[in-house]
């Protein structure tokens, strides 16, 4: 009997041993991150790179997923001044940004203007157009551009045309679209004689050419603020994406795609 109490006291006390040492191992394991996922409204122009980007960005963070909401800058400004949840805001123009930096909605500590980009007039490839220049534009029978109210890209298009004294000439000609790639796509399809894109926007495509440059001094600067927005749930990551769209190689990256380095 003493031999049976003895070894039964032995097991309970490896028994008890183990137990401590699994707690011990699971106290010491690291715990895997939380999956977090940011949403990044972003101006249209800058979806090729922001792809690109998100790829690079995701694989050395694996614990962070970006999903875009891409569009027009003053469409995707009122979205955010609403109330929608958005973590990063990268904008085509200054002024929508700067809406929100008035509201209080840009965090002042992760903020700036980080390219710029051309305004540049397309026609489609096939085929010899009316439009061949600047200048050939009154010969165009449709001519898209981006909602000025809400497209940076058709605002600048609209001083240029005001710029050069065309404005009123052509406005009965104009086809309006919601963002600048639906102008792209109207020139690409034939829809439309001509219409004003970003170079970058040019370059995407295999089915326009660029015929001409719009001089910078016939519309406002065309910059691309990137913000973190303060009403974002996960502002440590949201920062972390911040830095690295900032950073030398994403910069590198992104004139790859035709933008310029804002100064």
């Amino acid at each position: 009997m003493r031999k049976m109490a003895w070894l039964a006291a032995l097991l309970l006390l490896f028994g008890l041993y183990g137990c401590d040492s699994g707690s011990k191992e699971g106290a010491g394991q690291t715990k895997p991150a939380d999956k977090v996922e940011l949403t990044v409204s972003a101006a249209a122009s800058l979806q090729e790179a922001l792809e690109e980007a998100k790829t690079a960005f995701e694989r050395k963070h694996p614990n962070i997923r970006i999903q875009y909401n891409f569009g027009a800058s003053g469409a995707l400004q009122k979205q955010i001044s609403e109330g929608a949840p958005v973590d990063l805001f990268f904008s085509a123009a200054a002024e929508p940004f700067e809406k929100l930096k008035a509201e209080g909605l840009i965090d002042s500590k992760h903020e700036k203007t980080v390219l710029a980009n051309e305004l540049v007039l397309i026609a489609p490839k096939q085929g010899e157009g009316a439009v061949q220049s600047l200048d050939d534009i009154i010969r165009a029978k449709r001519i898209a551009i981006g909602i000025p109210e809400s497209v940076p890209a058709g605002m600048y298009a609209k001083q240029t045309l005001e710029k050069a004294g065309l404005w009123e000439k052509v406005a009965p000609k104009l086809v309006y679209a919601k963002d600048v790639r639906q102008v792209l796509t109207y020139v690409e399809t034939g829809n439309v004689d001509a219409g004003f894109v970003y170079r970058t926007d040019a370059l995407a495509s295999e089915n326009v050419n660029i015929v001409a440059a719009v001089p910078s001094g016939m519309h406002d600067p065309i910059v691309y603020p990137l913000g973190v927005v303060k009403t974002s749930k996960h502002l440590k990551e949201a920062q972390q994406f911040y830095s690295y769209l900032t950073s030398g190689p994403a910069l590198q990256m992104f004139e790859e795609h035709g933008f310029r380095r804002a100064r």
